[in-house]
């Protein structure tokens, strides 16, 4: 599902998985995530896959407490080594909550955090091992819980998920030509 604050629902898209059945090979997932890519942006699309500013990074983070810290710390180093500094603040709240959810809401052993950037789009994924889908909640004014996801679609240009043959990927995107 890809949510966007130009919606008011979530719009379905093909992720290479259909109900009942196994995910399809990797070729598969990636193929059918470019041409709904190419749907939606076109010629921009091939623009951005052949850029030379593409810069990419990621990390195996244990699913422990300390991960929180360690992942929003990682991600501030980063985002000033690409002199993004800027985004710094909203990127850390919103890996600390995917992270915490990860903690929170599955048995893995592990995670894999990954950042991108091009032209001033941030790219954050958060991969990990459990099939389940986060689904936004409705807590009451006393829950201690169930805000997570209302940051994210608050703060974040687009946000989603993807199945993957390994679990799922909770993924958002800040840009730094919109601001809020």
């Amino acid at each position: 599902m890809i949510y966007s604050p130009f919606r008011n629902q979530p719009v379905p898209a093909s992720y290479g998985c259909e109900a009942g059945n196994r995910p399809r090979r990797r070729h598969s997932f990636i193929r059918d995530r470019w041409q709904t890519l190419l749907r939606v942006v076109g010629d921009l699309a091939i623009q951005l896959a052949d850029s030379p500013d593409f810069e990419v990074t990621s990390w195996r983070l244990p699913v422990e407490t300390t991960s929180c810290g360690r992942a929003r710390r990682l991600t501030r180093k980063q985002l000033s080594t690409w002199g993004m500094d800027y985004l710094a603040d909203e990127a850390e709240l919103l890996v600390s909550e995917l992270v915490a959810n990860v903690l929170r809401h599955t048995c893995c052993d592990d995670l894999t955090m990954r950042l991108s950037t091009v032209h001033g789009l941030l790219r954050c994924e958060i991969e990990d091992c459990s099939e389940g889908i986060p689904k936004m909640r409705w807590p009451a004014p006393d829950d201690e819980s169930g805000r997570g996801l209302h940051i994210l679609d608050a703060l974040a240009c687009c946000w989603g998920t993807d199945r993957t043959p390994r679990g799922k990927i909770i993924w958002f995107e800040l840009s730094s030509k919109v601001r809020r």
